[in-house]
């Protein structure tokens, strides 16, 4: 309470709802309304235009504490679905934006979800090369280079894949693909936030 009171003093808002933080980091009607939604074989917190606050606050404004609060209702999606896992991994970005922001958001999200469900948490993938924003509507998929991303160890069993937003699929059907290069025997989804709702129909994520 201490800090929410501070962090209202400083002006700060709650991410989720843009109302008074009577909670840190997020207000207390938020936390209780956190769920996850499945679809398939991904699991993910909202659509965008409802959760799209949350992704913001942990992707640009550094509010780190977000991440396992967002990872605990993600994790009890995941035990919701039955899925038996050997490990958690995220959707790679480039070394050159990592360095420049410091951290990287899904990387952070699966570490904590990973802590959650009792899974270890590797670095699976390499992202080799830029690509530029997909569209909402999932157009232009296949202008992806099959190359995007690249195995960097040798992984069995089945993994769960997280980002921090779906938008068309296209980024991560690539680091799926990769994943399974990799050794993976099937590959499952977690996101905070889902751009597009028709993204989630045409895939089925299992080999």
């Amino acid at each position: 309470m201490l800090w929410a009171l501070l962090e209202g003093l400083l002006g700060h808002l709650c991410p989720g709802c843009g109302g008074r933080l009577d909670r840190d980091l997020l207000c207390a009607r938020c936390r209780e309304g956190l769920r996850a939604f499945a679809a398939g074989e991904m699991v993910y917190l909202g659509l965008y235009g409802r959760v799209g606050g949350l992704v913001r606050a942990l992707k640009y404004r550094r509010r780190f504490g977000l991440a396992p609060l967002l990872a605990r209702p993600l994790a009890q999606g995941v035990r919701e679905r039955g899925w038996v896992l050997a490990g958690v991994t995220a959707v790679p970005t480039l070394l050159p934006r990592l360095l420049l922001r410091g951290y990287h958001p899904p990387e952070l999200l699966a570490r904590e979800l990973a802590q959650c469900l009792g899974l270890p948490y590797r670095r699976v993938l390499w992202r080799l090369r830029y690509a530029p924003g997909q569209p909402a509507r999932g157009r232009g998929r296949a202008r992806l280079p099959p190359d995007l991303f690249a195995p960097r160890v040798r992984v069995a069993g089945a993994w769960l894949l997280v980002d921090d937003v779906l938008t068309s699929g296209a980024t991560f059907l690539r680091a799926r693909e990769a994943l399974l290069r990799a050794g993976a025997l099937g590959v499952y989804g977690a996101f905070l936030a889902v751009r597009d709702p028709s993204a989630l129909g045409p895939y089925t994520l299992s080999p």
